[in-house]
């Protein structure tokens, strides 16, 4: 087999992205044919089917969804070789994945100072769970994230980035938590399951032989803390969140036991898919 060509996997990553090879071609502003025939020499060359069609749209076969995720990388390394040759500089996109709070109370100044350092560099977030992000990250959908243990660590590369304090925030209306024993049958408010911080309360209430009523399932701190303010049920917040929201007055806030109330953010990358980007932004965190 040839080496891989990367004019052709442009080619097939735009055919990917629009759906089709008419509008491949008026995106790459080629003629239609080229784009066939080229599209036909890259399936030719690698001896695999990269689309089926469905529903007047071509769509990835299973080893085209495969070579997607690595035509992904090759381009955008490519760009990254030639501009830090060109210009002596880093540019490009900087995908990473981040918990809804470490967005909300850590990124803002680390970001900021990114920025300032490597403007050329484009950063997009993506939020979700700890261990969502880490699945993306292997899958290479992400070139890293922010996550908080417990997560799958499987295959990644990992370094410390902050120590979180969390707690338990309940109604005002309760009387305040003293043991995990008065939480039985209460509801639990949290983020979705593979949440870090739900594994934890979860792992408390366990210890402890405490069956929560329910889970109430959020997608956003603000969204959690107004439910526990109502009297709806408990949930685990990082101090720092609460610190950004300001809304610690609406609600009880009681230290969790042990070590149940310490949570340690790691940033995690895949070891073969270690950018420049993504070195400068650990260095950033050596920084703070």
């Amino acid at each position: 087999m040839r080496n891989l060509d990367l004019d052709a996997l442009q080619i097939f990553k735009a055919v990917a992205d629009q759906g089709g090879v008419a509008r491949a071609a008026a995106h790459l502003n080629r003629v239609q044919s080229n784009v066939s025939t080229r599209l036909k020499q890259l399936e030719a060359s690698l001896d695999a089917p990269l689309f089926r069609r469905q529903n007047r749209r071509l769509v990835l076969s299973d080893q085209g969804r495969v070579l997607l995720s690595y035509a992904d990388r090759l381009l955008r390394l490519s760009d990254e070789a030639q501009a830090a040759v060109r210009e002596g500089s880093l540019r490009g996109v900087l995908r990473i994945g981040t918990m809804e709070s470490t967005a909300a109370a850590r990124l803002p100044p680390i970001l900021a100072a990114y920025h300032a350092s490597w403007p050329r560099v484009r950063i997009e977030l993506v939020t979700g769970t700890s261990a969502a992000l880490a699945a993306k990250v292997r899958n290479y959908d992400i070139e890293a994230a922010f996550v908080a243990r417990p997560f799958p660590a499987e295959g990644l590369a990992a370094m410390d980035a902050f120590q979180e304090e969390l707690a338990l925030i309940s109604p005002m209306a309760w009387d305040p938590v003293r043991s995990a024993k008065e939480l039985g049958n209460r509801s639990v408010i949290a983020f979705a399951a593979g949440c870090s911080y739900r594994r934890i309360l979860e792992s408390w209430l366990n210890q402890e032989g405490v069956t929560p009523g329910n889970v109430m399932e959020f997608a956003s701190y603000h969204a959690i803390v107004a439910c526990v303010a109502a009297g709806s049920g408990v949930a685990i917040v990082p101090r720092s969140v609460l610190a950004v929201l300001g809304t610690a007055h609406s609600v009880r806030v009681c230290a969790l036991p042990g070590p149940h109330g310490q949570a340690l953010t790691q940033l995690v990358w895949r070891a073969d898919d270690d950018t420049p980007a993504l070195q400068a932004l650990r260095q950033e965190l050596k920084a703070v």
